[in-house]
């Protein structure tokens, strides 16, 4: 009888440990950083969307004026199109730690002082725009600094930048933002009519507190303060070259903007939907508010739990048709009941559009020109806003507001077909980027693949 002879230790198969199906859905929390930043931010977003309902109740409220509900949204969104390309070449010279800990003491200041002002019941239209100037000030500098710090968060310390990870973490954060977006406005909504609005804002400027203690426990390795080799004016043109020269960037990009110009501005007039259209308060808007954050939610979790990049493309172009579609129905509606479940498809399309484009932009670009690029996407995002939240503001006052989401929902449409038209040619020049990344096989690796299941049947 043979005498079987055990294998070292070293050679005996490791086991593989059970894990649930969807376990690598949240795998980008393994990281410390990561997961101190996600608790920080599923705080403080709360209170940033109970401020966002409140402000646009209160500014409703005072002056029950369409215009200027679009007014207030254009002064607080237009400094970042002015100032994100220069903000996105001082995120690349800073520490992005340091950055972010300033830009959140300074939100958190901007609404303790709104609070105040509130609560005193001395606040006015002037105030509330100075207040939001303020607000766009900082966020030109908080979103590419955030998005480019997302990065750092998901590789080891002592590590070079991974990419593994961050299209799990930007999903992630798309889901606390939108579940955040789901509790905030229900929130506000029985705040403001309890108590009024300045305590919506007194509870948001509470609340940075927890994502400035996250962003202080962190442990990174600076990677991004070095002396530039460029003056500002040249790193400026080179990050416009190229977003402008690299077909799939540029693309998305400007889909994205027409998105943002036409269609997500539909937010502003929500109060008017709530009170006019649908004959509601602000529990409505709460309502309305919150069905759009639950499709984001879901989208935003949809995102989590696939495996790769790999199909985001295609889920960018149905997105747009999503969005579009849900706007224009929406339009339509004047039950409640109906246009929450729009809400629901709207807030899907939304996001699977942002958080697709920003996944897709994060693993293409590289990593000298993540702060600029990611700075593009910042001003495409939020920098097209403010022109369509005055736009929307101004058809509204003209038209009315069911008309104007009608009219924005079909140019999103209109949008996503031209984004299906160029499909082919942006997936052909991204292809052997993927390959090389390992991200989809290439002609030899599915050549063996072929050979290996051949000699194996």
């Amino acid at each position: 009888m043979e005498q079987q002879i055990a294998a070292p230790e070293s050679e005996r198969p490791v086991p593989e440990k059970r894990s649930s199906r969807f376990s690598h859905a949240w795998r980008a929390l393994r990281h410390r950083n990561f997961r101190l930043y996600f608790t920080g931010q599923s705080i403080s977003l709360i209170g940033t969307w109970i401020t966002r309902i409140a402000t646009s109740w209160l500014v409703y409220r005072l002056t029950g004026s369409a215009f200027l509900l679009g007014t207030v949204s254009f002064a607080g969104q237009i400094p970042t199109f002015l100032l994100a390309p220069f903000a996105g070449v001082i995120v690349e010279r800073m520490d992005r730690r340091k950055l972010l800990v300033w830009t959140q003491v300074l939100a958190g200041i901007q609404s303790l002082l709104l609070a105040a002002l509130t609560l005193a019941k001395i606040v006015t239209i002037h105030e509330i725009l100075a207040l939001s100037v303020f607000q766009g000030l900082i966020n030109a500098f908080d979103m590419p600094g955030r998005q480019s710090f997302l990065i750092q968060m998901v590789t080891p310390r002592e590590g070079k930048p991974d990419r593994t990870d961050l299209g799990n973490a930007i999903a992630l954060n798309s889901s606390i933002v939108n579940l955040a977006r789901l509790i905030g406005p229900a929130i506000a909504g029985l705040i403001i009519a309890a108590v009024g609005e300045g305590w919506c804002f007194l509870i948001d400027g509470a609340s940075y507190i927890a994502v400035v203690a996250s962003l202080l426990m962190m442990q990174v390795t600076q990677t991004t303060a070095q002396k530039p080799t460029l003056s500002m004016v040249e790193q400026l043109r080179e990050g416009w070259s190229y977003v402008t020269g690299f077909q799939p960037i540029r693309t998305i990009l400007s889909l994205f903007a027409l998105i943002s110009l036409m269609g997500m501005p539909f937010m502003v007039l929500m109060p008017i939907f709530a009170a006019n259209v649908l004959h509601g308060g602000p529990h409505t808007l709460g309502f309305l508010t919150g069905a759009s954050g639950v499709g984001a939610l879901v989208s935003a979790i949809s995102l989590a739990v696939r495996k790769s990049v790999r199909g985001l493309t295609t889920m960018i172009q149905l997105s747009a048709f999503c969005f579009g579609a849900g706007l224009i129905l929406f339009g339509l509606s004047h039950h409640l009941a109906v246009s929450l479940v729009l809400m629901l498809v709207t807030g899907f399309g939304m996001m699977q559009g942002l958080a697709a484009s920003n996944t897709i932009i994060q693993t293409l670009v590289p990593e000298d020109k993540r702060g600029r690029v990611m700075s593009y996407y910042t001003m495409a995002f939020v920098g097209m806003a403010p022109f369509g939240s005055l736009l929307a503001g101004a058809l509204a006052h003209r038209f009315g507001a069911p008309h104007t989401v009608i009219f924005t929902g079909s140019v999103c449409v209109l949008g996503g077909v031209w984004f299906s038209t160029q499909l082919r040619s942006i997936r052909r020049i991204m292809r052997p980027i993927y390959v090389e990344m390992g991200i989809i096989p290439g002609e030899e690796q599915t050549a063996q693949a072929t050979e290996h299941t051949l000699s194996g049947s």
